[in-house]
């Protein structure tokens, strides 16, 4: 990890910015390559990620492990993995507007850090958040953002694939081929005029 990540993940580890402090074994902060060219990015920690202190460890993690090798053809150590809050909520509860508000300083530092060509948000908070949007993840899903020099693709999250089987797997799949072509064309020039 390049000092100034790993620097801001020292910082993150005694935040007390908001009451998820409180109740979290430890801060997750993110895991993977700190110059990976795709980013993803979860709404929070589980009590799995809790515990161990990495992004996506628990079944939802080993849907995207497996998501990321089939269509991408890489493995978590390739890419860059985050959350949009870093510590676990409560019973894993949605994420609260202050506690978003708290933890989004991070995640744009991290975005700035890392700077990956590609983000792909998993799941509902993380898609709204980055695109400044209140639509639901199954419209926003299917298409490729402008998110300034870089392009977004919402997906929905992993564990909501594990729960509804067949088909959110197969838009899951659908929405990974998007990104590894986003990460074959390179310049983001062809996606200015938006969604496509």
């Amino acid at each position: 990890m390049p000092i100034a990540l790993a620097e801001l993940a020292v910082t993150a580890s005694t935040c007390t910015l908001c009451r998820l402090a409180e109740g979290r074994t430890q801060v997750v902060f993110g895991t993977g390559d700190p110059h990976a060219d795709l980013l993803f990015i979860g709404e929070g920690p589980g009590a799995e990620e809790d515990r161990q202190g990495l992004p996506f460890v628990g079944r939802s993690g080993q849907l995207l492990d497996r998501l990321i090798a089939e269509e991408l053809g890489m493995t978590r150590d390739e890419v860059y993995i985050a959350n949009v809050v870093k510590c676990r909520p409560p019973d894993n509860r949605d994420p609260l507007p202050d506690e978003i508000t708290a933890c989004r300083p991070y995640l744009e530092a991290q975005l700035d850090l890392v700077d990956p060509r590609v983000v792909v948000t998993l799941g509902k908070f993380a898609g709204q958040l980055l695109l400044g949007s209140k639509t639901g993840i199954t419209k926003l899903r299917g298409h490729v953002y402008p998110f300034g020099d870089r392009v977004l693709i919402p997906t929905l999250h992993p564990a909501y694939a594990l729960r509804g089987g067949g088909e959110p797997l197969a838009q899951m799949r659908a929405d990974f081929v998007r990104a590894k072509q986003a990460l074959a064309e390179g310049p983001t020039s062809n996606v200015a005029g938006g969604a496509r």
